[in-house]
């Protein structure tokens, strides 16, 4: 592992970086994409991802505290493989990683870390396994906070069916706190994911209003799929046709949605509820 310092905001690491965090075809190009935080950096080594370069302002992370000093050191990081150090540690002024950093809080340490995509054959699902699918979900902060709620709830797997926007989006690392991190999550196509579910026993849940029962008065202790679309067009017919029932959340107010991510919260603990009872 190497360590250089930087200085200049015309460095190419340091450009290579500002452009990570801005542009989602660059992530693809190059297969690498930004996390800030100790936190957030923790949960991705823990969920297997390796660090390119950790960028280190050690006026901000502190002598103590420096995370790179743990990368350093495998045993005290209680890493479990070598592979948890970084190939390069990039130090760099306070003045230099206030333009960097994408957030205030973000405790002094940036990552560049590389892409690791997860398919559907690489889940490993248990008995009656809770899963979310999210359908052309849109806003990068949506499904970062239903990750969250996924991993609060305990879910197996967080599917996310045609995209519209780039898993490693750093809003939606940021909204996530490193759930997408620990929450096995996969891109699938719609028409390979509903006959995967169906072959394995998984009962479909589409949420949506209309022909639809209350959620609570459905089974949901065996195999579960919720699935959710968009708050503006809502799920395709597709999902529609493939439901093995329809549910809803009753709306007692004069609107008539809940933002996807407040929806998935919802379901995902009637679940808990009816599994923990």
């Amino acid at each position: 592992m190497r360590t250089e310092a930087v200085t200049s905001a015309s460095n190419p690491k340091i450009k290579q970086l500002l452009q990570l965090q801005e542009k989602s075809k660059l992530r693809r190009e190059r297969g690498l994409f930004v996390v800030e935080g100790r936190r957030e950096i923790e949960h991705c080594l823990e969920g297997g991802f390796r660090i390119r370069t950790l960028f280190v302002c050690p006026e901000i992370a502190g002598e103590a505290a420096i995370l790179s000093a743990s990368l350093r050191d495998p045993v005290r990081a209680n890493a479990p493989e070598m592979a948890t150090l970084p190939e390069m540690v990039v130090e760099l002024p306070e003045s230099l990683y206030r333009k960097v950093a994408y957030r205030d809080s973000t405790e002094g340490v940036i990552a560049e870390v590389e892409y690791k995509s997860l398919g559907l054959e690489d889940l490993a699902l248990g008995d009656n396994p809770l899963i979310v699918v999210l359908e052309a979900v849109e806003k990068p902060g949506n499904l970062g906070a239903v990750l969250r709620s996924a991993d609060a709830a305990g879910a197996d797997a967080v599917i996310v069916c045609d995209p519209l926007t780039d898993l490693y989006n750093p809003n939606l690392i940021r909204a996530s706190v490193g759930a997408v991190f620990t929450v096995p999550t996969v891109v699938s196509a719609s028409e390979e994911l509903i006959p995967w579910l169906k072959e394995r026993g998984i009962r479909i849940l589409t949420a949506q209003l209309q022909d639809s029962s209350l959620y609570y008065d459905y089974d949901m202790k065996g195999g579960t799929a919720l699935v959710m679309g968009t708050e503006s067009t809502g799920l395709s017919e597709r999902w529609r046709q493939a439901a093995d029932a329809h549910i809803r959340i009753p709306m007692l107010g004069r609107l008539d949605s809940l933002n996807v991510s407040v929806s998935a919260a919802i379901l995902l603990f009637e679940a808990v509820r009816q599994r923990n009872r």
